[in-house]
Formats: structure tokens, sequence, C-alpha cells
């Protein structure tokens, strides 16, 4: 390996964060005149899945693939270096908060950062990474006590040696108090020796003034101010055994455990070209090891982010038992301060590189899950649940489900409509052949209560233990219940938002606002909603904050009326670094039927997949009915999902989709049409 040039300051250059704006899709349907199709009714929202996560789920769910779990299958973590001032950034905190279960604050816990002047601390953005770190439950890296470089002048210039002493330690003690309990591991230390043959102390202000007694002194210093805390030695360029510089640390770290200095472990910044790590970089970790210490990788990044490069570098570390965990210097290259040459393990926008799925594989990931394909093709029951009215209901319709299956039952909720309006319904049953014959318990009996309720979404908030049913009241609304077994547990409807946001007013038109969809990730909720009027709408807030909080509305994605023209459903899909979108349309022929999109980020901009007339999610077109065509339309439904959680999960593939058809030959008042609910199952699967 060549010696990467080490550079004297790694300040991250300021990047512009760029609003995501809406997205232009272009439509290959031709639109239908306004007086060939019935006006809709408001709809509302698809729930997503609302059954308690089982065992199983959960043990998916911590299967699915990412660096941090991946390694923690081994006792290790994966971590990254953050910046205080992109946490706002939403694909730059989804990434840190998907993958990575350690982060090392980049830049905010060195001197400079938290004391510019003499005895006066500031600690706001190392706070808030060390309050990001616990909110994450992510391990928190310190870095850095004591380092030559980003040093202030003020420290830099004092020539007296009990002064620097003194300074040097109510740094180290200050600072260490301040994150005890906190931070896991201090790189107490940093760079203290020099490149080159001699494999000499760098002439810092600290040696030069204090003498090569200094480190020792740190570490005693760092050990009385934080007991529990991991202490760390780190450098750069020590990752080939044969270079002086290494040996030089290893006979310090040898004297250090000889004489009960304490010394937990030493880091390796493992900053490489794009070769990767020298041909003994396994021996480099274990002798070190042997001494008792445990090791780690902790600023890893390589030029072009070389995948041989990075799966060696991670098998070295797993084959030492004291290789801790690895931390990559960054997220994407757009953070590195290697930029120029992309080291990292995404890329500017965030996706994942080669090099991301050679460092998985390399910590053990199994070969992700079969990804959605290109075309899809279905087969259909006949009707299987229909209205049942009563004397208090006299439903006409039975439409917009969402379905769960908990507790060995799968639980729909749908929309009634009749004369009277629109309200909810709610039947379980063991099989889709019993579905038929289910109890059906209306919901206008329960505190949901009478009036315009339609459009219903459910899932299981697994933080609040809770689960969720959202729909539409003409505004977007949601209940919740501790049991969703229990009809009569709801609790009254409430607001997701005061009132309408401005930009659906301003973009609406005539159309209707309806079919809210809530959905999470691991730091936000997002909602989408629709407007009959070619307009996907996106609002968020923080995982923490919901149900409250919604806000910076934006267009997600936008297309002609009819292309996009409500019932939008997002999930994320299993195994995958994928989310899928899908969004009602009506065709050329007048008839409903279902387009599909991609993305890698729910905050992102949609690719389309299965998007076309001819190339339909689900159509008339791809679907066959072996009982008979009962219906040519595939309108408002729900995919039965891999878990019932906020995440709204679902398989790759052989996909389930309870959806609404009607009649081809009915007619008349919109309210009225004698829609039934019935499943699609995907044939022709990739798996």
């Amino acid at each position: 390996m060549k010696p990467l040039k080490r550079l004297g300051r790694r300040r991250a250059s300021i990047l512009s964060l760029l609003a995501v704006g809406a997205l232009a899709i272009p439509v290959a349907a031709s639109a239908v005149p306004d007086d060939t199709v019935p006006a809709p009714a408001p709809k509302a929202p698809r729930a997503p899945q609302a059954p308690k996560t089982s065992a199983a789920d959960a043990a998916d769910a911590a299967q699915e693939s990412t660096l941090g779990g991946q390694a923690a299958t081994s006792g290790r973590y994966f971590g990254t270096a953050v910046a205080a001032g992109r946490l706002g950034d939403s694909t730059y905190a989804t990434i840190l908060n998907r993958e990575f279960t350690s982060v090392t604050a980049e830049n905010e816990m060195k001197w400079d950062a938290t004391e510019p002047a003499r005895g006066a601390f500031a600690f706001g953005p190392a706070d808030r990474i060390a309050s990001q770190a616990a909110a994450r439950k992510q391990r928190l890296r310190g870095h850095t006590l004591v380092w030559h470089s980003q040093l202030p002048a003020w420290v830099a210039s004092i020539k007296d040696a009990n002064t620097l002493r003194g300074v040097m330690n109510n740094h180290i003690s200050t600072v260490a108090n301040r994150y005890k309990g906190k931070v896991y591991a201090w790189d107490v230390v940093n760079e203290a020796f020099e490149d080159g043959p001699g494999g000499q102390l760098r002439p810092s202000v600290f040696q030069k003034v204090l003498g090569n007694g200094f480190i020792e002194q740190a570490f005693r210093t760092a050990r009385a101010a934080d007991p529990k805390a991991k202490l760390c030695y780190n450098d750069y360029n020590t990752d080939d055994w044969t270079h002086a510089k290494t040996q030089s640390v290893y006979r310090m770290v040898r004297d250090f455990k000889k004489r009960g200095v304490p010394i937990d472990c030493v880091g390796f910044q493992s900053h490489f070209g794009a070769e990767g790590p020298p041909a003994n970089y396994r021996t480099t970790l274990a002798s070190f090891a042997a001494l008792g210490v445990d090791v780690q990788i902790t600023e890893l990044d390589i030029a072009q982010a070389a995948p041989t490069a990075y799966a060696e570098s991670v098998k070295a570390c797993l084959s030492v038992a004291r290789c801790t965990g690895i931390t990559a210097w960054g997220i994407r290259d757009s953070d590195s301060w290697r930029v120029k040459e992309s080291p990292l393990l995404f890329d500017g926008r965030g996706k994942q590189k080669p090099a991301y799925q050679a460092a998985l594989s390399a910590l053990g990931a199994k070969k992700p899950a079969a990804g959605l394909p290109a075309s899809f093709r279905w087969t259909s029951s006949g009707p299987l649940i229909g209205p049942k009215p009563d004397a208090a209901h006299k439903v006409a319709a039975l439409k917009d489900p969402t379905v769960v299956r908990h507790d060995g039952k799968y639980h729909v909720f749908a929309s009634t409509a009749s004369k009277s309006g629109y309200n909810l319904v709610y039947l379980n049953f063991k099989d889709w052949s019993q579905a038929g014959k289910a109890t059906h318990h209306y919901l206008d009996r329960t505190a949901i209560g009478t009036g315009y309720r339609a459009a219903p979404q459910v899932f299981y908030n697994t933080q609040q233990r809770l689960w969720y049913l959202v729909y539409q009241t003409g505004n977007a609304s949601y209940s919740t219940n501790p049991d969703i077994n229990d009809p009569s547990g709801w609790s009254a409807p409430r607001h997701f938002y005061p009132s309408m946001p401005e930009i659906i007013k301003q973009n609406m038109g005539k159309g209707n606002w309806v079919d809210m969809w809530v959905i999470c990730d691991t730091a936000n909720c997002y909602q989408f909603s629709s407007d009959d009027n070619g307009h996907l709408y996106r609002s968020q807030t923080t995982v923490g904050q919901f149900p409250k909080g919604f806000g910076s509305t934006v267009i997600a994605a936008k297309d002609s009326k009819f292309a996009m023209f409500e019932a939008s459903n997002v999930y994320k899909v299993q195994g995958r670094n994928q989310y899928l979108l899908l969004v009602e349309a009506i065709g050329s022929d007048g008839r409903r039927y279902f387009r599909s999109w991609t993305t890698n980020s729910l905050a992102g901009s949609w690719s389309p997949l299965a998007a076309t007339e001819g190339n339909p999610f689900a159509r008339s077109n791809n679907v066959t009915f072996p009982a008979g065509a009962w219906t040519k339309d595939i309108s408002h439904g729900e995919l039965i999902r891999a878990s019932n959680d906020q995440t709204l999960t679902v398989p790759a593939c052989n996909l389930e989709y309870l959806y609404q058809g009607q009649d081809p030959k009915a007619g008349g008042d919109y309210d009225l049409l004698p829609w039934r609910l019935s499943l699609l199952k995907q044939t022709h699967s990739t798996c």
C-alpha cells in the first residue's frame, strides 16, 4: 500500500442543501374528456397494516441488511463520521439512522470547536450529535481530546510547561466530563507520531513543551475524568506492519500496557488508496490486539470506493476477535474530505455504490432479496366481500379497503357508501374463503361517529403501542386503538392539520383532497395525499413528534389529471433499499387502474416502474379472471403487507392486492355504484 498523504485539516467543505421540488412524471395514458368519467366522491386514506408486530416480523426486520445491523450479528458496530450541520439534510439523516450503529463527531468535539478561547467552552454542535446518537441508540465515539491540528492559536502559542499541562488537563477533564456516560470510546490522543523512516513523535506544541510524556498524561487524565469510557490512541499510516511509524506506536502501546497506563484501544484510520489495505493489514490488527487492547478501524475511506478493497478491509476486522468495529469517514461522497476521489459507500445523491454491497457481503449479509419486476401479471378472485345492510345502514357499496393480518386473522377496514354518505366498516376473518360471512361492525356506532369518514388506512405504531386508523373527513383525520380486535375501542377523530395546507388549495382546482396515507422510516413520518387533479402531495414530521407536527407540504409528483388521479399507497419493499408508490389512474377507456413508481428515499423523487396503460401495475389487461371477468376496474385497494408496523413493508414478490371492482354494466350515481372487494394474486413472480 502506498501511504496516503495526510492533510493537515479535515474540515468538511460547506454543502448546499438542495430542496426537493415537484417531480413532473411523463404520462403515457391519454386523458379522458371530463364528460365521459363520473365525478368520483371524495375518498379516504388507505390503511397500513395494523397487526401487532410478531416475533417473526421483528426477526425479519432485524435481519434486513444494513451495515450496522449486519455488523451487529458478529458483536461489532459499523459507524460513520457525522457533521452536525448536515443532520437537517433528510437524505443524509435517513442513511445515518438506517445504516449506522455508531457515530463519530467529525469536527465538533475537537479543541477549536469546544474551547476556542481559554476556559470558554462551547458544546452546542457536539451536543446535537450526542443527542441524535442517544435518540437513535447509536454508540458515540469521542474525537478527539488532544491533537496538534485544529488547535486554537492560543494553545499553540503557550511556551510554559506548567501552563500547557494545566490547560491540557483542564480541557480533557471538562470535555470528557461533559459526555461521561454518553461516549463509548475516546480518541484521547490523535496522530502523535510522524511519518517517515524515523518513527519519531511529531514536534507538536505538546511534545515540544511537555516532552514525550504528554501522551501518558493525557490518558491518565482522561481515565480520571471518565473511568468507564474506552480510551484509544488513533493514527493514520499505521496499517502496514513493516512501517516504522506502526512499530513506534506498537512499542508505545506495549509499554503502556506493561506499566499500567490506561489504554484500552488503538484506532487505525485506514485512509486507503484504490489498492486498499496492505497485504499484512490483518497481521497489524492482530499484533496490536495481542497486546490486550481492542482495535478499531476508525476513519475508513478508499479512493474510488474500490469494492474489493472495502471487502478486504471489512474481512480483516472480522478476522481479529478484538476488532470491535468499523467507522467510515463520512456518508456520501459529497460529504467526504476526499470528495474528488469518491471514496465512500454512498454517492452524492445518497445511492448505494458497488462498494456498499461488497462491504455488506463481507459482513456476512445474504444476497439481497429479489427486487420488484419491471412488469406484473395477476389472477383475480371473484367478489369476496360485499355490503351487508341493516336497518340503520342502507349500504350500496363497500370500497377503499385496507387490510392487515394479526393474531391469525385478516382485519379489513373499508368505506361504506350509501345515499346518506360515507362511513367506515370493520370485519375480521381467518381465511379469504370466510370473508363473505364475516360480521360487519359499523364504526359510526363507535367514538369515530357519524358524518363523512372514508378511505381508511391502518397500521400499528410500535413506539406508541397503538393502532392508527387514518381516514378523510374533509381534513386528514385519525383515531387510535390499543386493540385492533375491539371495534368499540377507537378514539374520536383528531386532525393531523389545522386546515388544508395552502399548497393543496392552490393546486387542487375542482378536485378533492383525498386518500391520506402515512408511512414512516427510522427518522420521519410522511403523509401522502391526492387531489383528483394530477398531484401527489407529501408532508412530514419526525417519528418522535408523530402524529403532531406535519408540515413542509410539497408536491412530491405530478401528472395530468387522470394519469395521477387518487388512491396513492406507498410501501417499503422488504429486504431492499426501495419504496413502492401506487397511484390510481383513469385509462383511455374510462376504467380505473394502477400505475407504479419506486424510489430509495421517501423524501426523494420517483422513477416509473410499471406506469403505462400498456405496462400497468394492475389493470384489466394484465389480470386474468378464472371465474369470469366480473369487473373491468381495478380500483382503490391495499397490498397485503409483510409487517404491520408504521414502515408498511411489503414483500418483493408473490404479492397480493385487495381491491375494489364493480359490474362493468353498472352506471348512475358514483356514490351508489356497486363496488365489491376482491383479491389479486401475482403470477409469474420472480422468486
